[in-house]
């Protein structure tokens, strides 16, 4: 199974969406987005991979392997290399202050523990197709506004 996220504002802060696609043998098993009045980029990336989470979670999906595609390194590289020390640290960043999103990255943080995951960077806007959708479906998220 694959899912890919992406999140953006129509400026930063500004109105923003979020979008997930969820691949299960090679055909889209679920898709989904959703939009917030003012917000921030980071947070819409995060919000799309919860929101692709708490769907899995719902359908029971717990016991799959799952690549997340994400073109977001925040995402990325929070979930994968700086969060283990946001957490021993109380989640406080290297320079002692408070992690942004905290709230967001809690969520994911206790999602990700239902999971077999692997986080995959992929290069925004470079013709990959889920991520295109992804891309495609956050922008009418922006627009639902």
């Amino acid at each position: 199974m694959e899912i890919y996220t992406d999140g953006g504002c129509s400026g930063n802060p500004g109105p923003g969406g979020w979008a997930y696609v969820i691949i299960k043998d090679e055909v889209i098993f679920a898709e989904k987005w959703g939009a917030e009045k003012f917000t921030t980029n980071n947070r819409m990336e995060l919000q799309a991979v919860i929101a692709a989470l708490e769907f899995l979670a719902q359908e029971e999906k717990k016991e799959e392997k799952i690549a997340v595609y994400t073109d977001s390194q925040y995402v990325q590289k929070g979930i994968t290399i700086w969060m283990a020390d946001w957490k021993k640290r109380g989640w406080k960043t290297s320079d002692k202050k408070p992690v942004k999103n905290q709230e967001l990255w809690q969520r994911l943080d206790a999602l990700a523990g239902l999971f077999l995951l692997s986080w995959v960077w992929v290069k925004g806007h470079a013709g990959n197709k889920y991520n295109e959708r992804c891309d495609e479906l956050t922008r009418i998220a922006i627009v639902s506004l």
